[in-house]
């Protein structure tokens, strides 16, 4: 087939092209990535890493209890104490942390010290956080502990799933917090699952008295939190798909009433 002829507009820009003068300064310089040639630029291969297997199963669990529908008892322990209300909370826990085995040895030391020259040892009863599921239990069920604040992540959930409902039944008042491995640094510990405060000094009885009355309303008092059902969120996939449907349901609809 015969070509078209050019018209008048194709020809202008064709001699502007071919009139512009190169610079040069500024030599074009296409870049060649391949091999042994031009760096490669820099792109994000986190889809492409092979992650270790503890960070894989975290991310997983993480999704799935998105997805699936999780119970109350459950969803309960997601809704933690914010920022401010935390460090009020470990701060005043912090005061009541027990003693290091330096500071034991040396008040033992001291101790037998004033024994051996037979002089008057004042031996007060030492006011610590108390830590150990085993013992934190007892003293709830015996009315003993004062606070109780429990870790949102200790795994697996069953060692501590039925202690909110023990707390709520003794009247003790109870939190949630991130993390264990925090409680953990305020009894000398790696981790720990829940601590118990059974004592408050007096020069603390008003801070301790405010916050167990906050902790009340929010735990102990809130229905709420035992019935509220966590997960059920759909993936972005999922969502597009839904709202592509809703979208034809009432294209349908609007044809519907025109006619």
């Amino acid at each position: 087939m015969p070509k078209a002829p050019k018209t008048s507009k194709a020809k202008k820009l064709q001699k502007k092209v071919a009139d512009r003068k190169k610079n040069p300064l500024f030599v074009k310089d296409a870049k060649n990535f391949r091999i042994g040639n031009d760096v490669q630029p820099k792109r994000d291969l986190s889809r492409y890493v092979r992650w270790p297997r503890y960070i894989l199963l975290h991310r997983q669990k993480k999704i799935l209890l998105q997805r699936i529908k999780v119970p109350a008892a459950i969803h309960q322990f997601s809704k933690t104490l914010d920022k401010n209300q935390s460090s009020k909370v470990l701060g005043l826990l912090k005061k009541y942390s027990p003693e290091t085995k330096t500071e034991k040895k040396q008040r033992l030391t001291k101790l037998a010290e004033q024994k051996a020259q037979a002089q008057k040892s004042e031996s007060k009863k030492v006011q610590v956080l108390k830590f150990g599921l085993n013992h934190v239990t007892t003293l709830v069920e015996t009315k003993k502990a004062k606070l109780v604040v429990i870790a949102y992540d200790v795994d697996p959930i069953e060692l501590v799933v039925w202690l909110p409902q023990l707390c709520r039944r003794q009247e003790v008042p109870f939190c949630f917090i991130k993390n264990k491995a925090r409680l953990g640094s305020l009894v000398h510990q790696k981790t720990a699952t829940c601590v118990a405060l059974t004592e408050v000094r007096k020069e603390d009885q008003a801070e301790f008295d405010n916050l167990a009355r906050d902790l009340r309303q929010h735990y102990n008092e809130n229905h709420e939190l035992l019935r509220t059902i966590g997960g059920g969120q759909v993936g972005i996939k999922s969502r597009h798909q839904q709202e592509a449907i809703k979208k034809a349901f009432e294209l349908e609809e609007l044809k519907k009433t025109s006619q």
